[in-house]
């Protein structure tokens, strides 16, 4: 291979030092047939990884009879009807600060993108030099005497004006594989900022259903204290009357303290659950007072939602869009690790004008002087470096394949479990509605039995017992049916919130301690 490369090197040094000393146009025209020609990219085939292609045609956890229909993800969550998760919403995806650190990222990758692009065209300079120089010529060979007069130094002025440009011709497609394949790494960054986005604004729902569940189950233990300790209250009345033993006053006792024990966790967990809240949409929890002191009563939704064929994941899904777009990028860099083998041909034309003063050097008509360069270098011995950034180049190939097949694996997964969850949670949340109902029909019963004198006031307050047992069981179905929902839309990606754009982050001058103030007088 080397002794190949030496023959291209010869034959081209020759070629291009004749062409430019008969004809400069004549070469520069023959350097742009071989740019041409260097559009060729040395980067393998593209191909799809054999799971990815073996891709189901459909989702098995899929509704039974339901036709695949188009999946519509924007600001699906507005269907709760609660505007508070609307404005918590809103302020994620507009002041998130894991929102604002990717997209930080992605202006970082674009510009290294920009920076790639540059290697694929001239780069110009301008330069002015003035120089004054002063030499003796004591011992020189053509003498020391100019009209009988002795001179013993030589001084010299001299002013240039340059105009110098430099383009090396992308014979082999290096430089423009590693443009292409930063352009793949910033197309993949902008999928990763889907990424985060969508996962603050999942986030944000899910903390929010975990706030209004906290607070809920917080009103109804308070309730039933309430009713526990009237019920202690009866029970330590009618023991004293002998109406009641030890063991069923020790046993209501226990319930109301196991009860009283309880609150202070559930309060404990809503201000843990605020906290993550305010973090989520960029803020501090007292900067929530106003949005969380309003009713929360998200409205809760049933209906199926459309999830397409699994086909569809490659595009919806950001991560998976960004994995692919990285084993582009990956396999554009082998072509570009190979091209390092081959020649490079630069070309280096300048123009500028040359004076023994400053106007002279402005003199642009007499004092114009020309030159072009061209310079071939090619790789004759490395110690095996390029071999091994081919070999570097191509592992990182492979391992954005198996992580984009692993992308592909685990959306398909998610799909199908977040569809068969949310069929299950459906399903539960049902069936502890039907207990709501009876737990009611319960409550009414015996308070019409107790105001009509056949019932206790004692089988009253149990009833009104199990009655909050079961909304507090039910409060907590409704979080888990709409997470549930809330994981099938995650599952499924897709654009949730075309039009939303980060703010930029705010900042102000730091503020510098004055060390002399800290820790009184020194």
């Amino acid at each position: 291979m080397r002794c190949i490369v030496i023959l291209i090197y010869s034959h081209l040094s020759a070629l291009s030092r004749a062409l430019l000393a008969r004809s400069p146009l004549r070469f520069c025209a023959l350097a742009l047939a071989f740019g041409v020609a260097g559009c060729v990219s040395m980067a393998p085939e593209a191909e799809t990884p054999s799971v990815v292609a073996q891709l189901p045609a459909t989702f098995d956890a899929a509704p039974e009879g339901q036709e695949p229909s188009q999946y519509t993800p924007q600001n699906w969550w507005r269907a709760f009807e609660d505007p508070v998760l609307d404005e918590l919403v809103d302020q994620a995806l507009r002041r998130n600060l894991d929102i604002a650190e990717s997209a930080a990222r992605l202006r970082q990758v674009s510009a290294q993108a920009r920076l790639s692009r540059a290697a694929l065209l001239p780069q110009a300079t301008v330069s002015g030099n003035a120089s004054d120089t002063s030499t003796p010529i004591d011992g020189l060979a053509f003498g020391n005497l100019a009209g009988g007069v002795p001179i013993t130094r030589i001084d010299n002025q001299a002013y240039t004006l340059t105009l110098g440009a430099s383009y090396e011709l992308d014979l082999f497609g290096r430089a423009r594989d590693d443009f292409r394949a930063s352009q793949r790494d910033a197309i993949a960054s902008a999928a990763d900022l889907k990424t985060v986005q969508l996962s603050a604004a999942a986030e944000t729902i899910s903390a929010y259903f975990d706030y209004v569940d906290a607070a809920r189950r917080i009103a109804l233990t308070q309730q039933t204290i309430d009713v526990l300790q009237d019920r202690a209250e009866r029970t330590e009345d009618r023991f004293e009357r002998g109406l009641a033993d030890s063991l069923e006053l020790y046993q209501i006792r226990q319930d109301l303290r196991s009860t009283q024990s309880s609150l202070p966790q559930l309060r404990s967990g809503l201000a843990a659950t605020r906290s993550r809240l305010a973090l989520l949409v960029g803020a501090y929890p007292a900067d929530l007072d106003g949005t969380l002191d309003q009713p929360l009563r998200p409205r809760l939704v049933f209906e199926t939602v459309p999830a397409g064929l699994p086909i569809d994941i490659l595009a919806q899904r950001p991560d998976v869009a960004a994995g692919y777009d990285r084993l582009e990028a990956a396999r554009l860099r082998i072509g570009a690790r190979r091209a390092d083998r081959f020649p490079r041909l630069t070309l280096t034309p300048s123009i500028g004008t040359q004076g023994g003063s400053p106007g002279s050097a402005f003199d642009f008509a007499n004092n114009w002087a020309s030159s072009l360069v061209a310079s071939i270098t090619a790789p004759l011995f490395d110690g095996g470096r390029i071999k091994a950034n081919i070999a570097s180049a191509r592992a990182q190939y492979d391992s954005a394949a198996a992580a984009y097949a692993r992308s592909v694996l685990a959306a398909f997964g998610e799909v199908e479990t977040a569809l068969a969850d949310y069929d299950q949670q459906r399903a539960r949340y049902t069936l502890i509605a039907q207990q709501l109902a009876e737990a009611r029909g319960s409550l009414d019963l015996q308070s019409r039995r107790y105001q009509a004198g056949t019932g206790g006031y004692l089988a009253y307050l149990d009833a009104l017992r199990t009655l909050y047992a079961v909304e507090t069981s039910l409060s907590s179905a409704a979080r888990a049916t709409a997470l549930a929902r809330l994981g099938v839309h995650r599952a499924l990606g897709g654009d949730w919130a075309a039009q939303s754009a980060p703010e930029p982050l705010s900042m102000q001058p730091a503020q510098t301690p004055d060390k002399t103030d800290q820790g009184g007088a020194q």
